[in-house]
């Protein structure tokens, strides 16, 4: 009775799949946060220049798009287990030929092929197939607020794992270890996550499963074949919008922005552990506001108001004299970024027929993907150019501004069933 209190109330009708899905989330983001802090200083380290790290993250995102897209379209017809657990492998796979071997050429292969997240955010097939998975075992009416938990233990998650493993890494070095040896632990950690991962998804019952509706997808046509048939046209704009958004976010990447800390301020590992441990925990926080803002504003509303002055604030974090500041504005920023994610999340899944959800989550996520994919490369470029540093920032903000008024004057007009 004490337990079940405790629960929050949209919580409490989750079922055992519901769960696992929960768990699978927050196991794979403490893998992302765990790799995330440490695996430029760790390509570095293999005898990379800035620049060939920058190009190795943008191919490894290209590679998880190609992925993403082949897994997700297929999830539905296939089976969404099937499709995680293979996502899961190719994410075990790509950690242990990153541990194992510093040939540029095999790490790029691996990155490309396998799951590697370079930010601490989802990348891969996982968070598509597990949207639509939880839509299908959720009550409508609390949709919003399940993926704004979804999101916040997505968040924790990654704040631990970049506690972890900058603290780990840091302590590891103290041993004496050399700091080579000491990030190869971490990817060695972070590829048997992914076991443990597969291990878990083949938990999943059929009740997260969609049954498909008799000539609900037509082979012929190119939202068909691509599992959208009747909402090809809203999955193209939105997908158009959220790549915008995602090419802007790849400027400041949380492997990135924490090298960025590095280059400016001199700051350890250990120390970004810490700096981006608060950042997800905030951002997390943020997640859970947003379901309380989307029942009064609406979704859209909520998506834009809260999205543009955390962009401001991304445009300020260069601006500042010191570290100190620095990490405040930072912080002060991440405590609203994240208000955007469980209600942008919820609005896809609720202009989608059920059966086309996995389909559309996996198309929308990898069109992030693609337009995260391609900012890092030019980061690289800039890194290696130190009046150049700040610009990424300057570059994330802006473009975001204008990821926000595109959005808002596309999709206004357009209310979800529950809104109506």
């Amino acid at each position: 009775m004490l337990i079940s209190d405790a629960v929050p109330g949209a919580l409490q009708a989750l079922t055992r799949d519901g769960w696992f899905l929960f768990l699978t989330r927050f196991m794979r983001l403490f893998a992302y946060g765990l790799l995330s802090v440490v695996l430029v200083f760790y390509l570095i380290a293999l005898g990379l220049s800035e620049s060939q790290a920058g190009i190795l993250l943008t191919l490894t995102l290209v590679g998880d798009t190609v992925v993403s897209l082949f897994l997700t379209t297929r999830a539905d017809r296939i089976g969404r287990r099937r499709m995680l657990i293979a996502g899961a492998v190719l994410m075990t796979a790509a950690g242990l030929a990153f541990a194992f071997t510093r040939n540029f050429v095999v790490l790029l292969i691996a990155g490309t092929i396998g799951v590697i997240s370079p930010s601490g955010n989802e990348v891969g097939p996982f968070l598509a197939i597990e949207q639509a998975a939880l839509s299908h075992v959720v009550p409508q009416r609390t949709r919003t607020e399940v993926f704004a938990w979804y999101t916040l233990a997505g968040s924790l998650a990654t704040a631990i794992g970049a506690l972890v493993g900058g603290t780990l890494a840091q302590t590891l070095q103290t041993v004496p270890m050399t700091p080579v040896a000491s990030y190869r632990v971490i990817v060695v950690l972070y590829a048997a996550m992914g076991v443990v991962l597969a291990l878990f998804f083949s938990r999943l019952s059929s009740a997260a499963e969609v049954s498909l509706p008799l000539g609900s997808t037509s082979r012929g046509t190119i939202g068909g074949f691509w599992g959208v048939p009747r909402s090809r046209a809203v999955v193209i704009k939105l997908s158009s919008l959220f790549a915008l958004d995602s090419f802007a976010g790849g400027f400041v990447v949380q492997s990135l922005a924490a090298y960025w800390f590095y280059l400016r301020f001199g700051v350890s590992p250990g120390t970004l552990g810490v700096i981006f441990f608060w950042a997800n925990i905030f951002a997390g926080i943020s997640a859970l506001l947003a379901s309380r803002l989307a029942s009064r504003w609406g979704l859209i509303n909520t998506m834009v108001a809260t999205h543009l002055p955390s962009n401001i604030l991304l445009i300020l974090v260069p601006l500042m004299p010191n570290l100190r500041l620095a990490v405040l504005v930072l912080l002060v920023r991440f405590s609203i970024s994240q208000m955007d994610v469980p209600t942008r999340q919820s609005f896809t899944m609720a202009v989608v027929p059920q059966e086309e959800r996995s389909a559309a989550a996996g198309i929308t996520g990898v069109a992030r993907t693609m337009g995260a994919a391609i900012s890092p490369m030019f980061v690289g470029f800039m890194f290696a150019r130190p009046s150049w540093i700040n610009v990424p920032f300057f570059l994330a903000g802006t473009l975001k501004i204008v990821y926000d008024l595109l959005l808002y004057k596309q999709f206004i007009a357009i209310q979800p069933p529950d809104e109506q």
